[in-house]
């Protein structure tokens, strides 16, 4: 068994799945509404948007779409994401990359059970844990 977040987005599915390839590496893959079963059902101002992303690096993968319920998008704190990485400087790097536009909630820093670790909320208002354990 495996979980792998899927992160809703309000129409900025496509430049939220672009910087995060930027910023971690890996393939991305995009499948908009127009190229879908269901295209012929909806609104054509619904045929660009992002049905179903996913970015895909090793064992690493994030999916993704700009499909929102009727409720519309809520965002929390309740879930975050925990990047774990194989390295000091990839931590460092990543969370460098990925703060950019967002908020620098604890930078990474050596902490009492001998990992690296940081905290960060990126520009489109997701949490990452980025954690090294030495």
């Amino acid at each position: 068994m495996q979980i792998i977040p899927w992160l809703t987005f309000n129409g900025d599915c496509r430049e939220a799945m672009n910087f995060y390839r930027e910023c971690l590496g890996g393939e991305l893959f995009f499948q908009t509404v127009s190229n879908s079963p269901m295209a012929d059902e909806m609104p054509e101002q619904m045929k660009n948007v992002i049905l179903h992303a996913t970015l895909t690096k090793g064992k690493f993968v994030v999916m993704a779409s700009d499909i929102v319920e009727e409720t519309g998008l809520l965002k929390g704190n309740s879930v975050s994401l925990l990047l774990n990485c194989s390295s000091e400087q990839e931590i460092r790097t990543c969370y460098e990359k990925l703060s950019k536009g967002g908020t620098q909630t604890q930078p990474v820093e050596l902490n009492f059970y001998g990992a690296f670790y940081g905290n960060l909320t990126d520009k489109f208002g997701n949490n990452w844990l980025l954690h090294y354990q030495l």
